[in-house]
């Protein structure tokens, strides 16, 4: 290892239940980055990693690809999580490098296209009605996200990737399971085993899937991926089978997480509500804004792939860095009064979506969802406040609101 720099307070990153708490984790964060933005963590149940919290260090890795890869650890979970994912051989997008990930990316890469979107956006306005007539219906109250926000871009995704809607339910209990297997509620059981078996009834679920849009295409985002080739041969079927995990977990639990936690910010500081109300011409600003909020990718990894050195410090090839998203969005050197939730907020350089290569594939369809949803609802509401505590998930990945209480009254 490296010459060790350690600040006890880089151990929240691998602690899951810290990210539901956000005074604590934000604490603790906003100490790393004045005191020690590269810090070592070594604690139990996981592979040792170097926790890099300010935004200019995590935008330097980024850009640097071939120097900080994406393999063999894209992501924070514990050691027996890492060893069991590499022996099953899975490579999603975010666990490729170049030349490799720009080939597999660029098979789905039109469906989220601006051309595309713009084409999808009718059908969004009209899911988005949708289920603000269906909180009206629910009679004043509901749990927001468990009735709303998790459905909303759910429905979108599946219906993208050619999914039926019998089975929307069941990728939905999937995605959970998988996101929130370091959450005792979301959980399928005590991982790692069943987060595993999770994901491997998500691929059997889609190797059925895949057959049949191989014998009969259907001209959908999961057709496209079924039949596509990389220099005259089709995927793996691991391959194939990542691919869609990734897109039908990420597709929807990020965006589900943002607009639950921008409504929430909205709710906490009515101003900027009205704000945004009196003025919808800010709706980009503010979705930007909600997504600097919430960060609901809270983390990723990166692994040096030859001896170098971050902010001064000493990293050797091999070594793991986590680049601390959440903490990146509220550094005070490139957010003024980055606690502070502001709609107006301009220029926001959040690293929410992530940058270069890597920046998220999905991202124009997610600030769509986040308008469109926003759009429909702001000027229908009458009034709207809390009616419980909000409740956070434990994660060291992605994550947001498991429960957001309300009571509002709409047109």
């Amino acid at each position: 290892m490296s010459m060790p720099i350690v600040d006890d307070a880089a151990k929240v990153l691998a602690d899951p239940t810290a990210y539901a708490d956000e005074a604590r984790l934000h604490g603790a964060l906003t100490e790393l980055r004045a005191k020690a933005p590269v810090s070592l963590v070594d604690v139990p149940g996981y592979h040792p990693f170097w926790a890099i919290t300010r935004h200019a260090d995590i935008m330097a890795i980024e850009r640097a690809n071939r120097l900080f890869t994406n393999w063999p650890r894209p992501v924070l979970m514990t050691a027996a999580s890492d060893e069991m994912q590499a022996s099953a051989g899975i490579r999603t997008l975010i666990h490729m490098d170049e030349p490799q990930h720009r080939v597999v990316r660029a098979i789905a890469a039109d469906w989220f296209s601006p051309k595309s979107m713009k084409a999808m956006g009718e059908r969004i306005e009209q899911l988005a009605k949708q289920y603000v007539d269906k909180m009206r219906d629910a009679g004043g109250e509901c749990d927001f996200v468990r009735e709303v926000s998790v459905n909303f871009p759910l429905y979108v995704i599946m219906s993208l990737l050619g999914v039926p809607e019998a089975d929307f339910p069941r990728m939905l209990k999937l995605t959970q399971e998988l996101v929130g297997s370091d959450d005792d509620e979301l959980r399928r059981s005590a991982p790692p085993d069943e987060t595993m078996n999770s994901l491997l009834e998500m691929f059997a679920y889609f190797q059925h899937l895949t057959a049949a849009w191989r014998e009969h295409p259907t001209g959908d985002l999961g057709s496209t991926i079924a039949n596509a080739r990389i220099d005259g041969e089709p995927l793996s079927d691991v391959d194939t089978m990542s691919y869609y995990a990734i897109i039908a977990t990420a597709g929807h639990d990020t965006t589900s997480s943002s607009i639950s936690g921008g409504l929430r910010a909205l709710i906490e500081h009515p101003e900027q509500r009205e704000l945004l109300r009196a003025n919808m011409d800010s709706m980009p600003r503010a979705t930007e804004e909600i997504v600097r909020w919430v960060t609901p990718v809270k983390a990723f990894m990166r692994t040096a792939a030859e001896d170098t050195t971050v902010h001064g410090v000493p990293i050797a090839a091999g070594e793991s860095v986590l680049l601390s998203y959440v903490s990146g969005n509220r550094d005070e050197d490139v957010f003024a009064d980055p606690f502070r939730f502001d709609i107006e907020r301009e220029p926001n350089k959040h690293a929410a979506f992530g940058f270069g290569v890597h920046f998220c594939l999905g991202a124009g369809l997610a600030r769509m969802e986040i308008t469109k949803f926003l759009t429909e609802l702001l000027p229908r509401l009458r009034s709207i406040e809390l009616n419980g505590e909000p409740e956070l998930s434990a994660t060291t990945f992605v994550g947001g609101l498991k429960h957001l209480p309300i009571r509002y009254s709409l047109r």
